[in-house]
């Protein structure tokens, strides 16, 4: 694109000094010089500026770096986590994440997973995609229709089943969002199907 523009300025410009000077002509007129003179200038500022963004466009190409391909977690085997299974869910095996960094909100969910019954390196991985999806794991994330924290409850005040505190502290919100999740779906492998399958859970 580039190259295009570059060659059709100087093409112009060439034509114009054909044009105001002709073989054997000396342009003698104020308006003739002008001419050329600005055909000259606007040809070298259009020239500058294409190479003003093909230095900009280099320098972009040459920043980008890929960190890596997201991993999204697949159904786990029947016979994953002692039993716990996933309610005739088939597939390949999970993606296992390491545990999360601890004092975040994720390593709350990781660390809460197992007294609920469900492997951490099995079933976690399903419960990051859904709660990434739908708060970015933000206790105060808050959508159009009302629905609050990291599991996005509907209204916020169910999670006060959880503690009082359910605006404020995260593990209150994951407490209540894994009860959910247990009630409803069985385990976060189950809950993330169905949140493929409807795009919420």
């Amino acid at each position: 694109m580039a190259a295009t523009a570059v060659t059709a300025v100087a093409g112009i410009a060439i034509a114009g000094y054909i044009v105001v000077f002709r073989p054997g002509t000396v342009p003698d007129t104020g308006a003739a010089i002008a001419a050329a003179a600005v055909s000259s200038s606007r040809a070298m500022a259009v020239l500058e500026e294409q190479r003003q963004q093909e230095i900009v466009l280099s320098a972009a190409t040459h920043s980008v770096h890929l960190i890596g391909a997201p991993k999204v977690a697949a159904q786990p085997l029947q016979d994953s986590a002692g039993g716990g299974g996933a309610g005739g869910a088939g597939g390949g095996a999970t993606v296992t994440l390491p545990p999360p960094n601890p004092g975040t909100a994720q390593s709350i969910a990781y660390n809460l997973l197992s007294s609920y019954g469900w492997a951490p390196g099995t079933y976690f991985s399903c419960l990051n995609n859904i709660w990434t999806r739908e708060s970015g794991w933000n206790y105060q994330a808050e959508n159009a229709s009302g629905a609050y924290g990291i599991p996005q409850a509907l209204p916020a005040s169910k999670m006060a089943s959880a503690g009082a505190d359910y605006l404020t502290d995260p593990k209150t919100q994951i407490i209540w969002g894994l009860g959910y999740i247990q009630g409803r779906y069985g385990n976060p492998c189950s809950a993330w199907s169905y949140w493929e399958a409807h795009g919420y859970y």
